[in-house]
């Protein structure tokens, strides 16, 4: 513990005298012992010192004067005056001068060297500074203790390490990810510049993380070590997840592709905490290339915590018991995270369905309403689409090709929008002057193409079975 200028007094080894009348810092902490004999110290302080002197420069009343408010300015505890040097007694206007400025005199005697003050007050020093190297090196060892000790046992020490840390700072602790708390020791806090300390952590993404700590708060540096720790933590979280959906995608894969026997896939979707006897309905979520990459080690929000993600050919998948809740507004809720972590996303959901079929059917219908491009696409009743689709005995894709290939060959060769007109021409239920208008062209150029297109294809667009399998072609292309 540091030492003051009441502990010098009290140590009858150095028989230091106190005069003059201010007490005002005799317990305030020495930082430090300066020894000087210049007339203006104050360019050499830094403040807390005590400053010991023998006067030798300072001959005249106010000499002595000037000394000690250079020694007040400068911040000083106090000044202890060597006697029986140049000096018989403490001069009294330096006395008076101090009571003046509340600065402490202390007369230090002739026996007394100025070197056992030094060293008493260095000793203090050196122990303190021991003292907090063992205590921070103790809240190191307690920190990694408790992160290493749940992992052990939990799969995830973060909540331990941060309760540890609430401990030691003495504290509330919350930590954001994407601006959602993935921690909080204080229930429905809102954090703030004002009143908590932002603490930003890296981990080596851009997933936003910053830790707050509310004020005040105990530090002596124990909160960049957990920084460190949490920063450790989460990048390995990070890599977990990354693994654990890539192999739960592999099952999901299975299943949308039939490609076990039904008690084989039952089996192996429990085993990645999907029970196929339940209900269960599939977010989809669909975002630029570029972005994906993001998506593959990212942590969900709290209020998706039940459930089970996947990474399929591209795309990221949710896998949530129909229990939960509502699953649009999980959806809405997922949306709103994904855009604050930078990551623009369009989240079909799908229906709610038993067992793997149900599953596969959900997953087609949260894709065929992501494809409506909306930050938030609710479920429609199971189209056809989507039933054919659902159904691996029917080739819908070799169907697909086989019916658009020439439209796509032809508008590569002559880019004459075939492909764009069709699909008008379907979305608009056969309107002629509806296509006309959305396209920017004249009704006999609209028809000149529809004619193009039953050519190469050999379907007609105006005779409803012909329309119905133009749309099925042009539905799977798009879902694939």
């Amino acid at each position: 513990m540091a030492i003051t200028l009441t502990d010098l007094l009290d140590n009858p080894t150095l028989k230091l005298r106190a005069l003059g009348s201010s007490t005002s810092t005799v317990g305030t902490p020495i930082e430090w012992v300066a020894v000087t004999e210049v007339e203006n110290p104050q360019p050499f302080l830094s403040g807390s010192e005590l400053v010991l002197t023998t006067g030798a420069r300072l001959a005249t009343a106010d000499a002595q004067r000037v000394f000690v408010r250079q020694v007040k300015r400068a911040g000083a505890v106090g000044i202890g005056f060597g006697t029986g040097f140049g000096h018989d007694a403490v001069p009294a206007p330096l006395v008076a001068e101090a009571n003046r400025w509340s600065i402490p005199i202390i007369e230090v005697p002739y026996q007394t060297p100025f070197i056992a003050v030094g060293k008493l007050v260095a000793d203090a020093l050196s122990a303190e500074h021991v003292a907090e190297l063992e205590a921070l090196l103790a809240g190191h060892q307690a920190l990694a203790q408790s992160l290493l000790t749940a992992n052990q046992t939990l799969g995830s020490g973060l909540p331990s390490l941060l309760a540890t840390l609430q401990s030691m700072v003495g504290t509330d602790v919350v930590l954001e990810q994407f601006q959602a708390k993935v921690f909080s020791s204080l229930p429905d806090a809102e954090p703030n510049d004002d009143d908590w300390l932002p603490v930003p952590v890296p981990t080596g993404k851009r997933d936003s993380c910053t830790l707050w700590l509310r004020k005040p708060f105990r530090d002596a540096g124990i909160v960049d070590y957990a920084k460190s720790l949490i920063s450790l933590e989460l990048a390995n979280q990070w890599q977990r997840r990354d693994a654990g959906r890539h192999v739960a995608g592999q099952v999901i894969h299975d299943v949308l592709r039939a490609a076990l026997p039904a008690a084989d896939i039952s089996a192996r979707l429990r085993g990645i905490q999907i029970n196929p006897a339940e209900k269960n309905l599939m977010l989809l979520v669909q975002v630029p290339d570029k972005k994906f990459a993001l998506l593959s080690g990212i942590a969900l929000p709290p209020a998706l915590g039940a459930g089970i993600t996947a990474v399929v050919d591209g795309e990221f998948l949710v896998v949530l018991p129909a229990a939960v809740g509502d699953p649009v507004q999980l959806a809405r809720h997922l949306s709103r995270y994904l855009h604050g972590a930078g990551i623009p996303a369009s989240v079909g959901v799908g229906g709610a369905y038993t067992q793997a079929n149900g599953l596969r059917w959900s997953y087609f219908e949260a894709r065929e309403a992501a494809g409506r491009g909306l930050d938030v696409n609710e479920p429609e009743r199971l189209s056809l689409t989507s039933l054919l689709l659902a159904s691996e005995d029917v080739p819908m894709l070799d169907m697909a090709t086989e019916t658009l290939g020439p439209l796509l060959e032809f508008d590569e060769l002559h880019g004459a929008e075939l492909m764009n007109t069709l699909a008008s021409y379907l979305q608009l239920n056969g309107s002629l002057a509806a296509v006309a208008d959305d396209l920017s062209l004249h009704r006999n150029t609209v028809r000149y193409r529809l004619g193009q297109i039953t050519e190469l294809t050999g379907f007609d667009p105006a005779v409803t079975a012909d329309r119905v399998q133009l749309w099925l072609a042009l539905s799977v292309r798009k879902l694939n």
